[in-house]
C-alpha cells in the first residue's frame, strides 16, 4: 500500500464513507482528500517535498491525520511533537529531526516557520501522490534515551505498512471497523492501530480527544466503535467507575491494553464488569508499536503479552547473544519488517540497539511452555507513568545543570493509579544551599509535566554499590521500607 495516495484510493472506492471524525470535524472520503491536498499545497509552500521533515504538535485531532497524509504526499517525513514539552524540549526535537515547517495549533516560538493549522485549507494540491519507496522515511518517533536526550527513531514507509498488515491481520480488522482513538496522537501507537490500520482496511476512525472516564462510555454507545486502544491507568479509572454505570458496548468487539504492564485482577474485573476482552500485548517504538499480542481468538493467558505477532519472531537471549530454550529468562530480541531503520544520526547507538536485524530491546522475559511471552522485568531504570515512558537519565541530566547539585538519582515509586511516578534523590556539594523548591523550579523550566518527580528528597551522600556507582536498588528499598 502506497501510504501517500491511501485518502485517492478511499475517495474512488467510497466516496462517502466516513473516514476520520473528531469532536468538532466529520470527514467523508471525498473530504478527507480535498483536506490533505490543500494541507499539501500549504506545505509545497513552505518548503516541503521529498525527503523533508515535517513537524507538528497538536493535541488529538482529525487534522493531525490531515497532515500526516498531506507530508506523505508530497515525500517527507513527519515527526510529531508532544503538545505538553516545553519550549526547550520542542527546540531540540525541531532541531535534531531537521524539519523545515512546525504545524501547531498556537503560537509557538521556534527556528524555522510556524504554520498554524488554519492557514492549511488554501487552494488544493492537484499533483498526484509521491509513490514513496519502501525505505523512505515515514515517521521519526521521539524516545527518551538513557543519554539524556530524547532519539528520533527512524520508520520508513516499509515498517509502517508491514506494522500496519500484522495489525490488520492479528485483529481481523475490515471495512466494517471503527477505531475510538483516547491515547495520544503523538504515539506511534495511536497513529498505527487507531488510525492507518482501520483506514487501510477500509473503516474509519474517531479521535475521542482528551480523555474523561465518566464520558468514555457515552462516546463509545455515540460512535458504535468497534475496538480501542489504552493503558492500564485509563482501564484503571474505567473500572473504577461507580457501580451504577452500565454502558451499551455491544457493538465493541475487542480492546487493546499496552505500553505497561497490567495485573491479571484488573484485565478479569474490566472484562467481566463490561464485557469487553482485553488484548493485552507488548511492543517498542523501535519495533512500529507492537511485536506481541494475546489472540483475538482462542486463549488469552493474563499475566503474558500473548505470542508473537504474524511475520515477526522473538527470541530470549543471554548476554552473549545466543538464544535461550524455552523457559530460561534473558533478554527479549525482536527481528521483522517491523524493526526500525535506526536512530536518526546516532550509528552507535543503532548499532547497540539493531544487531544482525535483531532489535534489542533491553526488556528481561521468557517463554512459557505454550509460546506466551511473559515479561520479567523492563530495562533496567525506565518508569513507565500511565503508559508514558520516563527515563531517569534525562531527568537527573536536567538536576546536574543546577548548580551545587553534587548527586542526582531517579527511581520509580509504586503509584495504585499511574503504575509508577518517578522520585528524586540528591545530595549537595558542601556548603551548597539548594533547596527543594529551586530544584522543582529548575525542573519545570526544562521537563514536560510527566516527567517531573512527585518527590523530592535531599540526602547527605547517595548510596553506593561496591564499585562506586549509586546503589538505585537501595533507593528503592529505602522507597518500599517507607511506603510499608
Amino acid at each position: 500500500m502506497n501510504l501517500a495516495a491511501l485518502p485517492d484510493h478511499r475517495a474512488a472506492t467510497a466516496p462517502h464513507a466516513p473516514a476520520v471524525a473528531d469532536d468538532h470535524l466529520d470527514l467523508d472520503n471525498t473530504a478527507f482528500l480535498d483536506a490533505v491536498q490543500r494541507a499539501a499545497a500549504a506545505l509545497r509552500a513552505h518548503g516541503v517535498g521529498p525527503g523533508t521533515v515535517v513537524a507538528q504538535m497538536l493535541p488529538n485531532r482529525t487534522e493531525f491525520v490531515v497532515v500526516l497524509f498531506a507530508a506523505w504526499r508530497l515525500g517527507a517525513a513527519v515527526t510529531p511533537i508532544s503538545p505538553t514539552l516545553v519550549p526547550a524540549e520542542v527546540a531540540y526535537q525541531v532541531a535534531d529531526a531537521g524539519s523545515v515547517v512546525l504545524i501547531a495549533d498556537r503560537t509557538v516560538e521556534a527556528d524555522i516557520p510556524v504554520l498554524h493549522v488554519d492557514d492549511l485549507t488554501g487552494e488544493p494540491d492537484a499533483a498526484d501522490a509521491a509513490d514513496n519507496p519502501a525505505d523512505a522515511l515515514a515517521l521519526l518517533i521521539y524516545t527518551s534515551g538513557t543519554t539524556g536526550r530524547p532519539k528520533g527513531v527512524m520508520l520508513d514507509h516499509g515498517n509502517v505498512n508491514a506494522m500496519c498488515a500484522m495489525v490488520i491481520e492479528g485483529f481481523e480488522l475490515t471495512p466494517a471497523d471503527h477505531s475510538l482513538l483516547i491515547l495520544p496522537l503523538f504515539h506511534v501507537n495511536g497513529i498505527v492501530v487507531s488510525i492507518l490500520s482501520p483506514l487501510i482496511a477500509g473503516g474509519r476512525a474517531t479521535i475521542a480527544g482528551r480523555f474523561n472516564p465518566t464520558t468514555f462510555f457515552d462516546r463509545v454507545e455515540a460512535s458504535r466503535a468497534t475496538y480501542f486502544s489504552a493503558v492500564p491507568t485509563i482501564y484503571t479509572m474505567l473500572a473504577g467507575l461507580p457501580a451504577d454505570v452500565t454502558p451499551d458496548t455491544s457493538s465493541v468487539r475487542f480492546a487493546v491494553c499496552g505500553a505497561a504492564p497490567a495485573s491479571v485482577e484488573l484485565l478479569e474485573r474490566f472484562e467481566r464488569r463490561f464485557g469487553i476482552g482485553l488484548i493485552e500485548g507488548y511492543g517498542l517504538s523501535e519495533g512500529s508499536c507492537a511485536s506481541t499480542g494475546n489472540p483475538l481468538h482462542g486463549r488469552r493467558k493474563p499475566g503474558t503479552v500473548g505470542t508473537p505477532l504474524p511475520g515477526q519472531e522473538i527470541r530470549i537471549v543471554d548476554a552473549s547473544g545466543a538464544t535461550l530454550p524455552q523457559g530460561a529468562v534473558g533478554e527479549v530480541v525482536i527481528k521483522g519488517p517491523n524493526v526500525m531503520r535506526g536512530y536518526l544520526n546516532r550509528p552507535e547507538e543503532t548499532a547497540k540497539t539493531v544487531v544482525d536485524g535483531w532489535l534489542h530491546t533491553g526488556d528481561v522475559g521468557r517463554f512459557d511452555e505454550d509460546g506466551y511471552l511473559v515479561l520479567v522485568d523492563r530495562a533496567k531504570d525506565m518508569i513507565i507513568r500511565g503508559g508514558e515512558n520516563i527515563y531517569p537519565k534525562e531527568i537527573e541530566t536536567v538536576v546536574y545543570h543546577l548548580p551545587g547539585v553534587a548527586e542526582a538519582a531517579v527511581v520509580g515509586q509504586a503509584s495504585a493509579l499511574y503504575g509508577e511516578e518517578p522520585v528524586l534523590f540528591v545530595s549537595l556539594h558542601t556548603g551548597a544551599e539548594v533547596s527543594v523548591d529551586d530544584i522543582t523550579a529548575h525542573l519545570r523550566a526544562s521537563l514536560s509535566k510527566y516527567k517531573l518527580p512527585v518527590e523530592i528528597t535531599v540526602l547527605d551522600e547517595l548510596p553506593k554499590n561496591p564499585v562506586g556507582k549509586i546503589d538505585k536498588p537501595a533507593l528503592r528499598k529505602t522507597l518500599t521500607a517507607a511506603r510499608a
